[in-house]
């Protein structure tokens, strides 16, 4: 059983070519809102899917032939390796592509690539998970670990923000998780529509509703990159050490192993030195706009 950590990287499960894409099949599509969907994969080659291993917050680069190829991070339990989940938002030429394919389409696959959440760094201590949007879907796998191994964290809270109820992504998930007594889920909206009697504003305003013990907490942050950077200075002025708030960047990845350098990032690269940063890892260059 594999035990994800922030350092733990599966190799590359390209096969001896890393540039070249296994065929995967559109197994089930699974609607969240209006313009974001979830795609369950399974590997053509049954041998490589009961072989496939991933860690929390490493993604892969889907491939639609004729259309190109994108990073798309996985968002299944990684101890269910026989499908692969991937939630996608609809807002590009590749993810328009994505939501045209139907259920038995064949695309390709290569992965997984990039660091995970720190599952194991974590053990012992709170654990903070913030995100907004569809950085849900990064963080998903980390909460399916974290309550699989409920015994070996402190207090896990997971606070959530959208524009709208509508928005929500896993919103079945959410009322589960919600209702469940070993984690405390806030939920927060942008605009109240319906029925929602929840919070409302930004996700760090649910800061306020909760007490963190600085030097007892682990923080997992993703979302946009404005929301990442509020979000850190936030727990940051809460005096958590800059070295247990950890970031998933959003970047242009276009190979997946630090050889283009589409998604370097000061010194770094996003595709094998992250996506998950340690914020004392990137301090210096993350309020820099032009990096």
């Amino acid at each position: 059983m594999i035990q994800p950590t922030s350092t733990h990287r599966p190799e590359p499960f390209c096969g001896i070519d890393t540039w070249m894409p296994l065929p995967v099949r559109v197994h089930s599509i699974t609607r969240e809102n209006f313009n974001t969907q979830t795609y369950r994969l399974q590997l053509v080659d049954q041998d490589l899917r009961r072989a496939y291993r991933w860690a929390p917050g490493q993604f892969n680069m889907l491939y639609i032939p004729g259309i190109g190829e994108a990073a798309i991070s996985i968002s299944s339990d990684p101890e269910q390796t026989d499908a692969i989940d991937h939630t996608v938002r609809t807002v590009g030429y590749f993810t328009r592509g994505m939501s045209k394919m139907d259920v038995n389409g064949i695309i390709g696959l290569r992965g997984p690539f990039g660091k995970a959440w720190p599952l194991r760094e974590a053990e012992g201590t709170d654990v903070v998970l913030l995100s907004g949007g569809i950085g849900l879907a990064p963080l998903r796998p980390a909460i399916y670990h974290i309550l699989r191994y409920r015994a070996r964290y402190g207090r896990v809270v997971l606070l959530y923000g959208c524009r709208s109820p509508e928005d929500r992504i896993y919103a079945d998930e959410l009322t589960q998780w919600t209702q469940a007594a070993d984690i405390d889920v806030l939920v927060t909206v942008d605009n109240a529509t319906g029925d929602w009697a929840g919070p409302v504003g930004v996700v760090t305003s649910l800061l306020r509703r909760i007490k963190v013990s600085a030097d007892h907490t682990t923080v997992m942050v993703c979302g946009p990159r404005i929301l990442n950077r509020v979000a850190a200075w936030n727990f940051l002025q809460l005096h958590v050490p800059a070295d247990r708030v950890y970031v998933s960047l959003e970047r242009n990845m276009n190979c997946g192993f630090g050889r283009c350098g589409h998604c370097q990032y000061g010194s770094k690269f996003v595709c094998v030195d992250g996506p998950v940063f340690r914020f004392s890892e990137i301090a210096d260059i993350f309020a820099k706009e032009e990096i």
